[in-house]
């Protein structure tokens, strides 16, 4: 007699931590525009582009009317939300929020420039700029892992840091001696940006799919973001959101819950979609 096999379900993955609770040493700064500009003239000028798409009026009457207030702006945003919502993204691409972002490593720089259209990039050289005291990131993973592996990866970092100093000590240029940089090595940039790209880039990185960095990245660019508009700062969120389902497939198991998963939809729609099917006809 053999005695029963009891098998045990694989434990579900876990939402990641809040990259937000942790000081990860990165910043993001709006640059421009500020608080007074975005109240006075943001959102009267998506308004406009709004606008003018069904009005007889001329767009720069438009501009003077919502400008002036003889619109009021309950009315405006109404009009701008659902626009957004409709997919008539053209609107938003004509305001733009440039954020200086510091502190940063290169494997996120990396992912960010990924990002092309309505967007621009310029970051600090590794070219120009001698890195006497080039600072890294530590992932939480490696800072709270098993000491010898935290020492093992801090080695490393400070093996290829001092074989820089070495070779720029020894003649060899910056732009070759970089080389030896990891990608834990921290950079700046300049970002300026439409609103409706940051929509964009904001639903694919608040996702908590998204690496722990750059999701940290995107949450201080939306609190910026609200910072002068509570209103324009409430449409970057998890593309989960706006699209009611989530259609990662990372996620078909369901761990994140923020919203249910495309394949369980589905599921269910079919299953309505059945039960209708074999109603009694009257």
């Amino acid at each position: 007699m053999t005695a029963d096999v009891v098998e045990t379900a694989a434990p579900k993955p876990s939402i990641p931590k809040n990259p937000g609770r942790r000081e990860l040493g990165l910043k993001a700064t709006l640059l421009f525009p500020d608080r007074d500009i975005v109240q006075r003239f943001y959102v009267p000028l998506i308004y406009t582009a709004c606008r003018t798409c069904y009005s007889e009026l001329e767009p720069d009457e438009i501009f003077r009317r919502a400008v002036a207030g003889e619109v009021p702006t309950p009315k405006q945003q109404k009009l701008i939300a659902g626009v957004i919502e409709s997919g008539h993204g053209s609107t938003i691409e004509h305001i733009v929020f440039t954020f200086g972002i510091s502190g940063v490593s290169r494997t996120l720089s990396h992912q960010l420039v990924r990002h092309r259209a309505g967007v621009a990039f310029d970051q600090q050289s590794q070219r120009y700029v001698k890195f006497k005291d080039a600072s890294t990131m530590l992932p939480t993973s490696i800072a709270e892992a098993d000491p010898a592996l935290r020492e093992r990866y801090e080695s490393q970092i400070e093996g290829a840091l001092g074989a820089y100093d070495e070779l720029v000590a020894g003649g060899i240029p910056g732009e070759d001696a970089r080389f030896v940089f990891p990608n834990a090595t921290r950079t700046n940039l300049v970002m300026t940006a439409n609103l409706r790209a940051l929509i964009h880039m904001s639903g694919l990185r608040l996702c908590t799919m998204a690496q722990w960095e750059i999701r940290r990245l995107f949450q201080l660019i939306r609190h910026e973001i609200f910072s002068v508009s509570p209103f324009l700062g409430s449409f970057l969120a998890p593309k989960c959101v706006p699209l009611g389902y989530c259609d990662e497939m990372g996620n078909r198991d369901g761990h994140c819950p923020i919203r249910p998963h495309k394949d369980q939809v589905l599921e269910a729609w079919a299953e309505k979609a059945k039960g209708a099917r074999t109603l009694p006809v009257r």
